[in-house]
């Protein structure tokens, strides 16, 4: 499934909402893209999603086994620490 991970596809939770845009796989997790790095001191670096909360790649989706609150609680900070 990791291979059928592209750029710009739409990540999305379990419950259908927005989760964040793919910018690329690194190791075990999913690289956001800066424009969903959400508000304040998150605000413009990127996010990281683990790989293991990917359920299914559909077309141009990615849809996680979590939903959107619980995908973006789980989110990662570029050196590993929780967002």
């Amino acid at each position: 499934m990791r291979q059928d991970i592209k750029e710009h596809m739409d990540v999305i939770g379990a419950d259908g909402v927005h989760v964040g845009t793919v910018d690329r796989v690194e190791e075990n997790r999913i690289k956001l893209t800066r424009k969903d790095s959400g508000e304040g001191s998150h605000r413009g670096h990127h996010h990281y999603v683990p790989l293991a909360l990917v359920a299914e790649v559909e077309g141009d989706r990615l849809r996680l086994s979590a939903n959107a609150d619980v995908a973006v609680s789980m989110e990662e900070e570029g050196d590993g620490s929780p967002a």
